[in-house]
């Protein structure tokens, strides 16, 4: 005969699979640490790329007016706003990377303990329900 409680909470513990499984497998890849400093560099790798094409695009379209400057003081004082705007925005960008990333994790980490404690959970009914059918087998012998 089935037991319906173990039924229960397999039935639950495979919906909590099928609903949180992808978030959870990041939890048993990857540490905090490797998972956001992971994320950070690609988050870099990505915003660096982003800015290098954006510049280039600029430059390409405001063409004349680069080559109608001469000066280096010009062109060096453009350098160091673009430069300036680019760190600003990759700290931005980088922060809020860095709270995406703890949060996500953090969310898994919860999310793992509580499917932990639900196998827990199973485990200690089928050791009960093995005691028990134990017990039975040594109350028959007698």
């Amino acid at each position: 005969m089935l037991n319906e409680e173990k039924l229960k909470l397999m039935t639950g513990i495979a919906m909590f699979e099928k609903a949180e499984g992808s978030r959870i497998s990041l939890v048993k890849r990857y540490f905090k640490t490797d998972y956001i400093s992971q994320n950070l560099l690609r988050s870099f790798l990505g915003y660096t790329l982003c800015w290098i094409l954006g510049l280039a695009l600029a430059a390409f379209c405001k063409m004349e007016d680069i080559l109608s400057i001469v000066s280096l003081t010009d062109v060096m004082e453009s350098f160091t706003d673009y430069a300036v705007w680019y760190l600003l925005g990759l700290i931005l960008y980088l922060i809020i990377t860095f709270a995406v990333c703890f949060r996500r994790y953090n969310y898994a980490a919860r999310a793992m303990k509580v499917y932990v404690a639900k196998l827990k959970r199973l485990e200690r009914r089928y050791e009960f329900q093995d005691r028990a059918k134990g017990q039975g087998k040594e109350v028959r012998k007698s």
